[in-house]
């Protein structure tokens, strides 16, 4: 019997050591061999069994093997998708643990109760777990729009440097972030550069505005 640790980071500039360490600090044990890590993969797009890291991980697992993941959203795009792996990986004998909250999922139990109420536990986190995802995308949106309003009730004095970027690009972008996408990846999908990208991501209302200006 092994534990392994799982860990999904949408982007490069994220990093995964403090995950690993507070896991760590929580109590759960694993050997570094039996670190599991998808880097630059949209949880929103990109199923567990199409990462590369997640179909090691499907092979790795046997039964009574202890699978760690910061929280059930790291094992799946939306609530249907989370629940039939966690699912699979308890119908498989595999034990399933969070660090965040420390809950525990495990297919052992035969007491249709415990069951019933393990399994409805598992539907509300995932459901709760792509209702916070919407969340920040809803508001991405909706701080995106207030700046552009904002914007174009102020007088523009100067202008500034003429953006990079046209609508067009500026909405795959913002899309792609908003899918959980790396600039990388962004990067290579609407041909600007991956600093440009950066600069959108860290102020997109900043990038939306600065289109205004120039009548974009």
């Amino acid at each position: 019997m092994r534990t392994i640790f799982y860990a999904r980071v949408s982007t490069r500039e994220q990093t995964i050591r403090h995950q690993i360490d507070h896991a760590r600090q929580a109590g759960f044990k694993f050997d570094d061999r039996d670190v599991l890590i998808d880097e630059g993969v949209s949880g929103v797009s990109v199923p567990l069994r199409e990462r590369p890291q997640g179909r090691r991980l499907f092979d790795m697992l046997r039964r009574g093997d202890t699978l760690v993941v910061r929280w059930l959203d790291r094992l799946g795009r939306n609530y249907q998708d989370v629940t039939e792996t966690v699912r699979e990986f308890m119908a498989q004998g595999v034990v399933i643990r969070t660090v965040i909250n420390g809950l525990t999922f495990d297919g052992a139990t035969k007491d249709p109760m415990q069951k019933a109420m393990r399994d409805a536990q598992i539907a509300f986190l995932a459901a709760l777990a792509e209702a916070q995802a919407d969340a920040l995308k809803i508001a991405q949106r909706a701080g995106i729009e207030h700046a552009r309003a904002d914007a174009a009730s102020r007088p523009r004095v100067y202008k500034g440097r003429k953006p990079s970027f046209d609508r067009a690009s500026l909405d795959v972008v913002n899309q792609m972030l908003a899918a959980g996408e790396g600039p990388s990846a962004i990067a290579a999908r609407t041909g600007l550069t991956r600093q440009t990208v950066l600069r959108i991501r860290a102020d997109p209302a900043a990038a939306d505005e600065a289109l205004l200006a120039w009548g974009g």
